[in-house]
């Protein structure tokens, strides 16, 4: 017996967090005519094909003078320079900590001591971060082929310990000139660049100047505050689906 299979358009699926200016913005799919005036240049998301420009991919169109391009509505993290950013250590190599990369003179050491690294702190590097590890941290250069270099030299960035990690589209997650944030409600959240968001109980300023290093797992979150930050957890994965 046969089913009715109903598939929409990604032209009806329109994203109202791209909107502009309060107005919807159309959402062209690959394929599909943009424009047939030849005094346009050819952006990123588009094609030519018999002097008419397409989009390759399914998103909305963005503008800058004579180039035109299309901002897909999902795609991978591009880091920048000084984008925030949440990651797991799955690699420590000898000078380096492989997330991106993470060098070990990018790293700050216990208490925030400021001086040189040596050999010895070399050798006791995996006393400072291991595999596994969840990690803050900042992007400090981009390679050319697209990987990034990180720090932690400030304190606030470092060792992540107890909270919730939520996975969301990197799109989602808009540049500001914070990420670090606590709530009135009695959590604190990092909103990664690329796309991982943190949720933790409320950091302390006691935390904040240590360094990056503190991580006591033994420690009893109070049912309330595990309350708080399963339902910032439930709201984070209900606002990327939708």
């Amino acid at each position: 017996m046969s089913k009715k299979i109903h598939i929409r358009l990604a032209s009806q699926r329109v994203n109202t967090s791209v909107a502009v200016n309060q107005r919807y913005p159309k959402i062209f799919t690959p394929g599909q005519e943009i424009t047939s005036h030849n005094e346009f240049m050819r952006g990123h998301g588009t094609y030519e094909e018999d002097t008419v420009l397409k989009a390759s991919v399914a998103g909305v169109r963005e503008q800058v003078n004579n180039l035109i391009s299309v901002r897909p509505l999902k795609s991978r993290y591009n880091g920048d320079i000084g984008d925030v950013v949440v990651g797991r250590i799955t690699e420590v190599q000898q000078k380096k900590m492989e997330n991106s990369v993470l060098l070990l003179s990018s790293v700050n050491l216990p208490g925030g001591e400021l001086r040189r690294r040596s050999v010895e702190d070399e050798h006791m590097m995996r006393q400072f971060l291991q595999e596994g590890d969840l990690i803050s941290a900042e992007v400090q250069s981009v390679y050319s082929d697209g990987s990034l270099s990180l720090h932690t030299r400030s304190l606030r960035y470092g060792k992540l310990s107890q909270g919730v990690l939520v996975t969301v589209f990197p799109s989602l997650i808009k540049r500001s000139k914070t990420h670090f944030h606590n709530l009135p409600v009695g959590a604190s959240i990092i909103l990664g660049n690329n796309g991982l968001i943190w949720i933790c109980p409320t950091i302390n300023k006691v935390e904040e100047g240590v360094g990056g290093f503190v991580q006591n797992l033994e420690e009893v979150i109070p049912r309330q505050e595990r309350e708080t930050i399963g339902r910032i957890t439930k709201l984070c994965i209900s606002f990327s689906t939708e």
